[in-house]
């Protein structure tokens, strides 16, 4: 997973027309390492469909709060620039959750793509 260190980098990941998927998390966040080990398996099997990228909301500070994220890790799914989708929250999230939320992006992606 690409790791974005500036909002100069933000703006450019979220440009192109592919589904791109930031996850916002930080290096001291319990329920971040608690995705690490499987999110490698997760960004190789939907690798074909979009693009995962790290957001570290603490070297990245000003595009979290612009993106109003208010738990992490957070998902949101963006195209072309603009955002599409969330799964924003506080809670720990499972992998089953992270794979319905990528579902959901899809779907809400091959929509607007058609």
């Amino acid at each position: 997973m690409e790791k974005i260190t500036s909002k100069a980098e933000f703006q450019v990941a979220i440009q192109p027309p592919r589904l791109t998927i930031a996850v916002f998390k930080a290096d001291w966040c319990g329920d971040c390492k608690f995705i690490d080990p499987f999110m490698p398996d997760l960004e190789a099997q939907y690798s074909d469909r979009l693009t995962l990228v790290e957001v570290d909301v603490d070297q990245v500070g000003d595009v979290s709060q612009e993106q109003n994220i208010l738990g992490i890790p957070s998902f949101v799914a963006y195209t072309d620039g603009r955002e599409l989708v969330r799964f924003v929250n506080k809670l720990r999230k499972s992998r089953e959750e992270i794979e319905a939320f990528l579902q959901r992006a899809l779907e809400v992606y091959n929509t607007i793509h058609k």
